[in-house]
């Protein structure tokens, strides 16, 4: 069924005109008239009586107007709902428990009638997410491209902000009792971080860490989750990993996990925003404001050399 012709069916019931619907929906009283004979001729019935005054609903029109109006206002809530600007402001993140989706709840928490929605798009080559910004799929995305020079065209990726890395380790391990390290406190220590996706951006990030600071960094096996790995870490003594301070870990209290910050150098992983270059969704504004205003990480810090550095947000 033609949704425009119960839509001009609609109008013409509402309004007692065909002229007056058709100039409403923006096309001549023809095209209206053949809409609602096309869609009668669907339905079997006559919707209209034509009287001097105008048009006036039959019976079977009356009893079929209510659920067209259903009909229409069922269409317009679809495409407000994927419509840029209309629709809620859509964020890929790498995971709910990422900093990335803690800095936004942050933001939302501090702003709950923003229309926010928040996805993770089961994908590791970042080229594959610069793909759905183009097609409107997200509005925009926590992925990095290393080589800014290859992004296309019609979208860029803005500094987001940065997040400090700490080291996390169980009770038993060597440097569980330090209050801070530094990275060549690292040196020589197992830092385990299972599944590192080819071609990724973090793939790149720690091949980087450990050639500038001689880190022993170890992908090996596949990845079974964060429960996984933290029970991995609180049995060992000699395993640890990498984790964002803005990271959301939640373990078991026998555990007794620690996070260690990383400091003189803090290490720092850059958060990059992809988004359209052009027409972005207006609620992006307000959000790259809020990471503007986030503590910045100490100006010692180590950084990849594919960083984007922050912008002044107008």
């Amino acid at each position: 069924m033609d949704t425009e012709a119960v839509r001009s069916f609609v109008r013409a019931a509402e309004l007692g005109q065909l002229q007056h619907a058709a100039d409403e929906l923006g096309v001549t009283q023809q095209a209206v008239s053949k809409r609602i004979a096309t869609l009668e001729r669907q339905l079997g019935v006559h919707l209209f009586t034509r009287t001097a005054r105008g048009v006036e609903l039959t019976l079977d029109g009356q009893a079929f107007l209510s659920h067209a109006r259903n009909v229409i206002a069922g269409v317009d809530r679809a495409i407000a709902a994927i419509r840029p600007g209309s629709r809620a402001l859509r964020i890929d993140v790498l995971g709910l428990r990422s900093a990335q989706a803690v800095v936004l709840h942050d933001y939302w928490r501090a702003r709950p009638e923003t229309d926010l929605d928040v996805v993770t798009l089961k994908v590791n080559d970042p080229r594959v997410v610069v793909t759905a910004v183009q097609a409107g799929d997200i509005d925009a995305s926590f992925r990095t491209i290393t080589d800014p020079a290859t992004l296309p065209r019609d979208v860029h990726m803005i500094h987001a902000f940065d997040s400090p890395l700490e080291l996390l380790a169980g009770p038993r391990h060597p440097l569980a009792a330090a209050r801070t390290l530094t990275p060549p406190q690292l040196r020589g220590h197992r830092i385990w971080v299972p599944g590192i996706a080819p071609r990724s951006e973090w793939a790149e990030f720690y091949d980087q860490l450990a050639t500038d600071f001689d880190l022993r960094i170890d992908a090996a096996g596949p990845n079974f989750g964060n429960e996984v790995l933290l029970d991995a870490l609180a049995d060992s003594t000699d395993v640890a990993t990498l984790v964002g301070a803005r990271d959301r870990y939640l373990w078991p209290a026998n555990h007794d996990l620690r996070r260690i910050p990383i400091v003189n150098p803090t290490l720092a992983y850059p958060h990059s925003l992809i988004l359209p270059r052009t027409n972005p969704h207006p609620g992006l504004l307000a959000i790259l404001n809020h990471f503007a205003n986030l503590t910045p990480v100490p100006e010692t810090a180590w950084f990849p050399s594919w960083a984007t550095r922050p912008r002044v947000v107008s």
